[in-house]
């Protein structure tokens, strides 16, 4: 025997109301998307607004005095000194033209700087050895002239051991396997200073003319896909415009029915 009338209608009514619960909580994070996408192209105009304030700025000599308040990203800038090649990183799943390399980092040690006074050089791409072998970074030596543009840190990859609460070590030792530089995910500028023994400036070399030492320096920059997000945010509001229709028609048809 199937249920009565009365029976049926309480059903539909409350089929009615979750529905117009699932659409009201539909349209609440769609436009949280939304907003989302809007910060983040806010974000991504600012980070080009500060390339550009840095880029017009005059060349920077750097030095172990200069204070954080000079170190403006995106400033060109130099640093003479001799490279300290026993001290170099290598960054590992860093791709370049669709191939796996490695990222090479070689603290500088400043003229006039003392015997620890450095900045840390993000120098170039080397291509991981095929198959997977020891990796030879040519670092010259003697006096060195090291030409690039300031950023503010060496760009991160997501750190999957760091999700389930087993971050990565970001204290190199030397020397690293088969007398190689060290591989590290991510190297954060601190703990490298304090590993490497060196006072580094609060910001990170990265060189940008060729130097002879085989190194790729087709640096990516970063993101301007403003537009994208833009694209994102419409697609979002526009998802949350349908919920509101719906929402609002079944509302109508829910109230009428109660009647």
């Amino acid at each position: 025997m199937g249920a009565s009338p009365a029976v049926a209608r309480r059903l539909g009514r409350r089929k009615s109301w979750l529905a117009l619960v699932l659409l009201a909580a539909t349209v609440a994070a769609t436009v949280s998307l939304g907003r989302w996408q809007l910060d983040r192209a806010a974000e991504k105009r600012a980070v080009l607004a500060q390339v550009e304030a840095g880029r017009q700025l005059p060349p920077l000599r750097l030095a172990p005095s200069l204070t954080g308040d000079e170190l403006v990203p995106w400033r060109p800038a130099q640093a003479s000194g001799h490279w300290l090649a026993d001290r170099t990183v290598l960054l590992e799943n860093r791709m370049s033209g669709g191939r796996p390399g490695f990222w090479v980092v070689t603290p500088l040690a400043l003229d006039q700087g003392g015997p620890a006074g450095a900045v840390a050089v993000l120098r170039g791409w080397l291509p991981r050895p095929m198959p997977d072998g020891p990796v030879a970074v040519e670092t010259p030596s003697g006096p060195v002239t090291v030409r690039g543009v300031l950023v503010p840190h060496i760009p991160r990859l997501l750190d999957l051991g760091a999700l389930g609460g087993h971050p990565e070590r970001l204290s190199p030792e030397w020397p690293g396997e088969a007398g190689e530089p060290p591989r590290v995910q991510n190297l954060e500028l601190e703990p490298y200073a304090q590993a490497a023994g060196l006072a580094l400036l609060p910001a990170v070399l990265e060189q940008t003319e060729a130097a002879g030492d085989g190194l790729v320096r087709d640096w990516a920059g970063p993101p301007t896909n403003i537009d994208t997000h833009r694209g994102y945010a419409l697609q979002w509001f526009s998802f949350a415009a349908i919920a509101a229709i719906a929402f609002g028609v079944l509302l109508v048809r829910t109230l009428r029915s109660t009647r």
